[in-house]
């Protein structure tokens, strides 16, 4: 008999299943389309934290879950064989005038104070970083070491290799059986929205193409609301728009060529590589825009996990532990800010 149904095998559905066939029960993944299907079959994977500053449940919640990333991949990678593609490599910014250098440096107290002596975020100069500098008006950057990086679809297949591993199905169709967990994306907001009569939650999409450039061992850079990360596998993402209203949700149009030509203008190692690949998906945003994890409010007795948004893949291992530790052993450690 299966112990726990998750339905939707993107990265919060098959986290959860991770988390909880490590901790013995007999779960099965159900998703029509398979693993990685929608937003978490991107080409970003920017691991990357809130400022800190103003802390809250959400940012103290986003940092645990970052600090087990590196634990939790590798566990996943031991497991089934499959590099998910995770590194810790850290994140530059650039900081745009001085009252942003002001700021910069206000927030490495900040960071000292929040972040447990187990990452930093400094102010360095950019003649430092050679030519994967970005442009910087004022010459000094920000850099963190708490900010990680993945390939969306690596891991996805690294989730699944785990599973399979010990022997945990990830199926099109089946019957509910135990404990139900519904981590179905875009579907499962718009499905609660109609049923409520109120926006619970929506799509916003986004695009991004993939360049031919090795820099792997390069921090990832945020840049004027871009984000550039540098993968394992000898390429960099670009990414992304966020829109909220759109006609198609998975073609590519002059926005993401925006999104390039501002990433080749700030980032010189860029302008000369080649584009191999264009995505566009559209991601979970629920109306508190934090994740939306516990009761589920259409069906009683099951539960939701849900809202991932842009920082599904860092909040993945947190959400993975507090989803098991509610469903397997009825322990509620979710942030109210969460609940449905």
């Amino acid at each position: 008999m299966v112990d726990v149904t998750i339905r939707g095998a993107g990265i919060f559905g098959l986290s959860i299943a991770w988390v909880c066939t490590q901790r013995g029960a007999v779960v099965r993944v159900v998703d029509p389309n398979g693993p990685g299907a929608g937003s978490s079959g991107g080409l970003v994977g920017a691991l990357a934290p809130h400022v800190p500053e103003n802390w809250n449940d959400k940012k103290a919640f986003q940092l645990d879950s970052l600090l087990m990333a590196e634990t939790f991949w590798a566990g996943v990678a031991a497991a089934g064989g499959v590099d998910p593609g995770y590194a810790r490599a850290g994140r530059l910014q650039p900081v745009m005038d001085e009252r942003g250098l002001e700021l910069a440096h206000d927030r490495a107290e900040g960071a000292q104070a929040l972040w447990q002596n187990r990452a930093v975020w400094q102010v360095k100069r950019a003649v430092s970083v050679g030519d994967w500098a970005p442009a910087t008006p004022t010459g000094w950057l920000i850099h963190d070491t708490l900010s990680a990086r993945m390939h969306p679809r690596h891991a996805c297949a690294a989730l699944v290799a785990a599973l399979q591993s010990r022997g945990t199905e990830v199926v099109a169709q089946a019957p509910d059986q135990g404990a139900v967990v519904w981590a179905t994306g875009v579907a499962g907001l718009e499905e609660i929205s109609r049923a409520m009569g109120a926006t619970f939650g929506n799509g916003v999409k986004g695009q991004a193409a993939l360049l031919q450039l090795d820099r792997r061992d390069a921090p990832q850079l945020f840049v004027d609301g871009v984000h550039v990360v540098p993968h394992a596998d000898g390429t960099v993402a670009v990414g992304s728009t966020s829109e909220r209203d759109y006609d198609a949700p998975d073609t590519t149009d002059a926005q993401l060529d925006a999104v390039l030509d501002k990433a080749r203008a700030a980032v010189p190692a860029l302008r000369d590589a080649p584009e191999i690949e264009r995505w566009a998906g559209v991601r979970p945003r629920s109306k508190s825009r934090a994740p939306v994890l516990g009761g589920h409010p259409l069906y009683p007795g099951q539960f939701i996990a849900n809202g991932g948004f842009k920082i599904g893949f860092g909040m993945a291992p947190k959400v993975a532990q507090v989803m098991a530790d509610l469903v397997l052993d009825g322990r509620d450690a979710i942030p109210d800010g969460f609940r449905a």
